[in-house]
Order: structure tokens, then sequence, then C-alpha cells
């Protein structure tokens, strides 16, 4: 583990105090490594979406909106997309809001560029309200092994950071 200080001014250490006192975190260093890893994943997925090789990187995704659960054309919209994507759909939930709305968290995983035109498309679905992918870039390890009872030798992907 590395340690590093960093200077602030009075009024920004205060600003950074109440919010990581309102996020729940233990202690600064937290929120900091915090903070450094969603600037990293926002800085590493267009570079590595423009990589030179044609080496996908890959990544997972969450992608949330609210939407009119009784528009039934909005609702068939949705389900098709992810069945037309299934190679990426990892997991869906719906959530019902209320009498008319509803919230949708679909998962995704795989190569950047299809991960993001799965979810700008669902985000971009007439009816879609308030919604919002979240977009975590994904190392692959390579080296595959089995698992006793396991039917394939298989790799993991894990967080760039």
């Amino acid at each position: 583990m590395q340690r590093f200080t960093i200077s602030l001014d009075d009024a920004l250490a205060a600003q950074f105090d109440e919010l990581i006192a309102t996020m729940g975190y233990e202690n600064r260093s937290e929120a900091v490594r915090d903070l450094i890893r969603a600037r990293l994943s926002r800085a590493l997925l267009p570079a590595a979406a423009d990589a030179p090789g044609g080496t996908a990187l890959w990544c997972v995704a969450t992608v949330n909106f609210v939407y009119d659960h009784h528009d039934r054309t909005l609702a068939a919209r949705v389900l098709a997309l992810q069945h037309d994507h299934h190679d990426l759909v990892v997991s869906s939930l719906h959530t019902q809001l209320g009498h008319d709305d509803g919230l949708e968290a679909v998962v995704l995983r795989g190569p950047l560029d299809e991960v993001h035109a799965c979810a700008q498309k669902l985000l971009a679905l007439r009816g879609v309200r308030h919604g919002h992918a979240h977009v975590v870039p994904l190392a692959h390890d390579a080296a595959a092994h089995h698992h006793p009872g396991a039917h394939a030798a298989h790799g993991h992907h894990k967080p760039l950071n």
C-alpha cells in the first residue's frame, strides 16, 4: 500500500469531511480511493475504446431507467432489446414504483463498444425517463482454469482499478 500526503485549504477540507460523513465513509483514505477509482475508470473508457490492435476492452454496466410500465409497446421494446442482446444481458430487475411507473435495472457484461451501444439503445427508447448507465472497465485474467465439477476451462474478469 502506498501512502501520500495532499494539502487542502481549510474550506475544501471541511467540505470534503462533510461529504465523506454524509456518504458514510469511515475515513478520508477510503473516500479518496473511491474518487481515484471513479476518475481512472472515466479516463480509461474512452482511451480503451480507441486502443489499437482491435483488442476489445471488456466492461460491466448497470443501466437504470424509469418508464411507464402500462405502455405495453415500450415494455415490449425493452424486453425485445434485452432478448436481442442476450449475450450481453446478465440480468434485469423490474421494480414497481407506483401504479404507473417502474424502475428497470439491467446488468450488461461484454466488450465495451457492444455494451455501450446496447445501453444507449435502452436509454434512447421513446418513453424511457431518468436513465443512466454506469460502466466499469474490466481486465481479463487470461489464465484459464477448471473448478471441480465444471464443464469447461474459463477465465475471469475483474475491475481494472
